[in-house]
Order: C-alpha cells, then structure tokens, then sequence
C-alpha cells in the first residue's frame, strides 16, 4: 500500500494552514500535486481556483489540462477556450490549446474508423 501521495496532500496542507484560501494558493496546490501524477486532486484545486476567481486564465488552462488527463476532452476544450478568451494571445496557453487540439482530432478521426 502505497501511503505516500497521501501523506504528501497532508504535508502540503498543514503548510498552508488547514485550507488554501485563494485561487492562487489552490492553483499553486494543483500544480504541485500534478506534478506528482495526482490528477483527480489536481483537477479539484483547479475547479476550486477557477470558482474562486473565474477570470484567471492560467487557472483556466490547468484545469483544461486536467479535464485532458482525466479524459474530459468536451470539458477541456471549453476551459482552453474561455482561459484564450480571457488572455488572447497568451503563448502557453495557445500552445497547450493547439497540442489538445491536434490530439483530439486525432483521437477523433480514429473513432470514426471504427465501425
């Protein structure tokens, strides 16, 4: 049994007190357990941070990255779209965008030749 991803979440919270209490605190949280493959808290700190303030566009394409990796592809790109919407022209947000993109016609053009 595998207890430390776990004990980590922990440490990282009794860090900052009992809860983070912005979206950047939540958006910090979520990139440092992604970083560590824990996606399902990742994407949880990311909805939290997005809902704390819906106008933060890194946020926004985290959590698109999220959505991604959890195989929420509809989801993702409406995130990568509002967060490009919010900072038009914003390069990483852009790249990541056109890497999903690419990836999801991909996917798409495959399941269109199954029968």
């Amino acid at each position: 049994m595998n207890l430390g991803a776990p004990l980590f979440i922990l440490l990282l919270l009794a860090q900052g007190g009992l809860q983070p209490s912005s979206a950047e605190d939540e958006l910090g949280f979520g990139i440092e357990v992604a970083k560590r493959g824990l996606w399902q808290e990742a994407l949880f700190r990311f909805e939290k941070a997005t809902s704390l303030d819906p106008k933060n566009a890194q946020a926004l394409n985290n959590l698109a990255v999220a959505l991604e990796q959890q195989g929420e592809f509809d989801r993702a790109r409406a995130a990568y779209e509002k967060a490009l919407d919010l900072k038009p022209g914003d390069a990483y947000i852009q790249q990541n965008y056109d890497l999903f993109r690419e990836a999801d016609d991909k996917r798409n053009r495959k399941a269109k030749k199954k029968p």
